[in-house]
């Protein structure tokens, strides 16, 4: 992004803030103006219980996101080998694509306490992604280099470092940024549904319900920001991760 670009809409938004709060009296509950908000922002970083709520939240979040990044490699192999796995995973990996996710975390909630949703919900949202990128990755491995290594009896481990993770790599980079986006929208909704205490999506229904706007953005701003530092640091490591198998 641009940073002239990104000025340009900060400003609209703080014209459209004025506008409305010159219009009328209790404009300013409506929207409040990007420097209003960052300043909140300031103010709830500057407390403990911020870092409180931001720790809960990614702990859970994060922690559905990796646990379904280690599901989906583990069925990712041998959907690949075997059609019948494939075939059998086929409809549920389907039926999560397709069904909202307001859908699962009431449904979820009926099974779950609302502390276990964020981890679950964000677990199930992100799965397809992961498992659907690392398939296709596996069944693209240059079939010339297997048979090369069967022929010439290269051990499994070096086969899994010199030939399937250089290849699989740049499918697992694309499905994690895009799982890492969803997993932080599907768990923050999750909180603000199930409202589990001290939680980033708790906080920011209480803004809402108490019309506390600026919360409100500072909130957003605070889980938008939590969100791109994990997805840039998590996928750093991959582009470790793949510059190392490449060498």
């Amino acid at each position: 992004m641009r940073l002239w670009a990104v000025a340009v809409w900060l400003l609209a938004w703080q014209l459209a803030s004025m506008v409305l709060a010159a219009a009328w009296p209790h404009g300013r509950l409506l929207l409040a103006s990007p420097l209003v908000s960052l300043r909140r922002l300031g103010e709830l970083a500057a407390t403990a219980a911020f870092w409180q709520a931001v720790g809960w939240s990614s702990l859970r979040i994060l922690g559905g996101f990796l646990l379904s990044c280690a599901a989906a490699a583990v069925l990712a192999v041998p959907a690949a080998r075997k059609a019948w796995v494939r075939e059998l995973l086929a409809p549920p990996v389907a039926a999560v694509k397709a069904t909202p996710v307001a859908s699962f975390i009431i449904l979820a909630l009926v099974w779950l306490d609302s502390r276990r949703l964020p981890l679950f919900i964000a677990f199930l949202m992100v799965f397809p992604t992961v498992y659907l990128n690392l398939l296709e990755g596996i069944r693209q491995t240059d079939r010339k280099l297997l048979e090369m290594a069967r022929v010439f009896r290269v051990p499994f481990g070096r086969q899994l470092r010199d030939i399937y993770l250089p290849q699989v790599l740049p499918y697992f980079r694309s499905a994690a940024s895009l799982g890492l986006g969803l997993c932080w929208k599907a768990g923050v909704a999750a909180e603000v549904i199930g409202l589990p205490k001290g939680s980033m999506g708790e906080r920011l229904y209480t803004a809402k319900v108490y019309f506390q706007t600026p919360d409100l953005f500072a909130w957003t701003a605070a889980i938008v920001a939590v969100s791109a530092v994990f997805e840039r640091l998590f996928l750093k490591l991959v582009d470790l991760a793949a510059g190392k198998a490449a060498s």
